[in-house]
């Protein structure tokens, strides 16, 4: 997900995880180079913030080397203050040593200034700092950083150790302080003939959302010949399975067209898991997120009864025949698995139960929804 709420703010995604790990090798390599044959450093970790990062880091150092930790405040809430007070100092004697800090991240330098004051009086060899985050337009010291993962702009971030009163240290990636966004966006996932389509339709008007239907959106495009649409359909009649990027392409061209929305209900999409985080990387960029994936939930026999008894009337002939009905409920659950184990880890999969009345299911589809 590109975009996090904690507590009451919302954070979008700034560095990547797989771009922090290229950050953390780079570091180690400039490090290892300056460090003499055979020498042993000791790096320093600050407390609670580089925890995440010095374990990476001294994972990919992959030499011999101590590690020991100093605990230093100096935030509260979303703010920098010069007020640092120290926790934790050094015990190591650290005679004659080489010494390399660990930061996770650099502002105004405060805590670095700190750091100065527990090291000056020892009579190590060498003293370096290297900095996963710096924030140039705000240090304020004079004290020299040897090694600079990458340059920040000035604004609150969290993730990979950093945290919002608390929260976020956990995150992967890095995420800077966003707007709130402005519309609910549900997938909603519901087997066949548990009644997705009726509930999307009286949902929509109850949240004045517009419903993305796939199908929907193939039908139109291949009906009116689009571009996106003749492309589809000559997979489609190759009998090829439409790529990914045609099927997000239409999607997009979908949204883009009701951009004054107050949001969506995505409605057979995504499928896949990498149809999924294009979702999320294309809403990202309009500041907006997945509120949350809502799959109906109903017993297979229950429901193949039911397609059973729609089929005498639908005049559908895959409604008529059980052995088909129960390969389509196969292909459900093997695709929702997979986006509900995707959404699950993001902590946005609801699952709500679809049996009962129409007007039952959708007071309990509602609850989820306001919540979103």
């Amino acid at each position: 997900m590109k975009i996090k709420k904690l507590h009451d703010l919302y954070f979008k995604e700034l560095v990547s995880a797989n771009e922090i790990k290229t950050i953390v090798k780079t570091l180690v390599k400039n490090v290892r180079q300056d460090l003499d044959e055979n020498e042993v450093p000791l790096f320093i970790g600050i407390l609670n913030g580089c925890f995440v990062f010095a374990a990476d880091f001294i994972r990919e150092f992959n030499n011999d080397c101590e590690i020991s930790f100093v605990k230093l405040a100096s935030y509260q809430g979303t703010s920098s203050t010069e007020n640092v007070k120290k926790l934790i100092g050094i015990d190591e004697d650290i005679t004659g040593r080489t010494v390399i800090i660990l930061e996770d991240i650099i502002d105004t330098g405060t805590t670095l200034q700190e750091i100065y004051e527990i090291f000056r009086s020892k009579n190590i060899k060498e003293l370096k700092i290297a900095s996963l985050f710096f924030k140039p337009d705000v240090y304020r010291k004079e004290l020299h950083i040897n090694y600079i993962g990458k340059n920040l702009e000035d604004k609150f971030i969290v993730g990979y150790g950093l945290d919002y009163n608390g929260l976020g240290r956990n995150l992967p990636a890095v995420y800077q302080l966003t707007t709130q966004p402005k519309m609910k966006n549900i997938v909603l996932f519901g087997p066949p003939g548990a009644g997705k389509g009726t509930q999307a339709t009286l949902l929509k008007e109850k949240y004045d959302l517009v419903h993305i239907s796939t199908g929907d959106v193939f039908r139109f495009n291949i009906k009116n010949k689009t571009e996106l649409g003749v492309l589809a359909k000559k997979y489609i009649d190759a009998g090829d399975l439409v790529p990914d990027n045609v099927t997000i392409d239409m999607l997009k061209a979908e949204v883009n067209k009701n951009s004054d929305a107050a949001g969506f209900i995505f409605d057979g999409f995504p499928r896949t898991e990498s149809q999924a985080k294009a979702l999320d990387e294309f809403l990202a960029e309009k500041n907006e997120r997945i509120n949350g994936m809502v799959a109906l939930e109903v017993s297979e026999d229950l429901l193949v009864e039911r397609i059973l008894e729609r089929g005498k009337t639908s005049g559908r002939s895959d409604d008529t025949d059980e052995e088909k009905i129960r390969n389509r409920f196969n292909e459900y659950n093997t695709k929702t698995a997979i986006l509900k184990d995707f959404y699950e880890a993001q902590g946005n999969f609801y699952g709500v139960d679809g049996i009962g009345s129409i007007e039952e299911i959708t007071e309990r589809l509602s609850k989820v929804f306001d919540k979103l």
